[in-house]
């Protein structure tokens, strides 16, 4: 009797076009017996293609197999970047920085040599740029941009931690209230705030702008 039922209701399920895992799911019999009660109903070739292509574990391999290959490519473009870059020399450095700094940093002739950005590595490159003419990280001063809504404590620490210098180089934060009604999209592109790096030396910005005046003539 409790065959019967379970045979009626797979032939059911079958009718609505449910696949033999699918009724496996609802109905607990073997793949052979459900392949001899549901043997005079075959789903059709347009249902088959539409279970094929939404099956969980068929599109999750395929997601895994793309993004292998998509692995393998980048790995040799990485591995064919690595090997035109080479290493760089004092002088390469200088020449990326200027143009960083074309970019990003601040264009005013006063006595600040600044980069603001909301990626650390950036300013960890800014920070080395600055080494390489000699100028210690003691001498940097540190300026935060956050939103009312940030553990200012919390963001505070990760800049420090990410730049390795110490807190008593750090002004006052600058707290924005939050304007952006998506705070997930906010999170998601500031998530810990615009970190500022400044450098005071009147002599060294004027060279640094100066640098960036040559690059403009020879880029007309």
């Amino acid at each position: 009797m409790v065959k019967r039922k379970e045979k009626i209701l797979a032939i059911k399920l079958r009718k609505e076009g449910k696949s033999y895992s699918q009724i496996q799911g609802i109905v607990k019999v073997s793949k052979g017996t459900l392949s001899d009660w549901l043997k005079n109903y075959p789903l059709s070739r347009e249902r088959l293609i539409k279970l094929r292509d939404k099956n969980p574990k068929r599109i999750e391999n395929y997601r895994n197999t793309c993004q292998k290959r998509r692995g393998k490519i980048l790995k040799e473009v990485y591995n064919k970047v690595k090997k035109d870059i080479g290493k760089f020399s004092k002088r390469d450095l200088f020449i990326a920085g200027l143009f960083m700094y074309w970019g990003e940093g601040t264009k005013t002739f006063n006595t600040a040599t600044s980069i603001s950005n909301t990626d650390p590595a950036v300013l960890k490159l800014f920070i080395k740029w600055l080494n390489d003419f000699g100028i210690d990280k003691k001498s940097l001063r540190i300026k935060l941009h956050l939103y009312s809504d940030m553990n200012i404590k919390k963001e505070t620490k990760f800049w420090v931690d990410e730049l390795s210098i110490p807190i008593s180089q750090f002004r006052n934060p600058y707290i924005k209230k939050n304007e952006f009604k998506d705070i997930t999209y906010r999170k998601g592109k500031f998530g810990h705030g615009t970190c500022n790096v400044l450098f005071y030396n009147r002599q060294f910005n004027d060279y640094i702008l100066t640098g960036l005046v040559r690059l403009q003539e020879i880029f007309k």
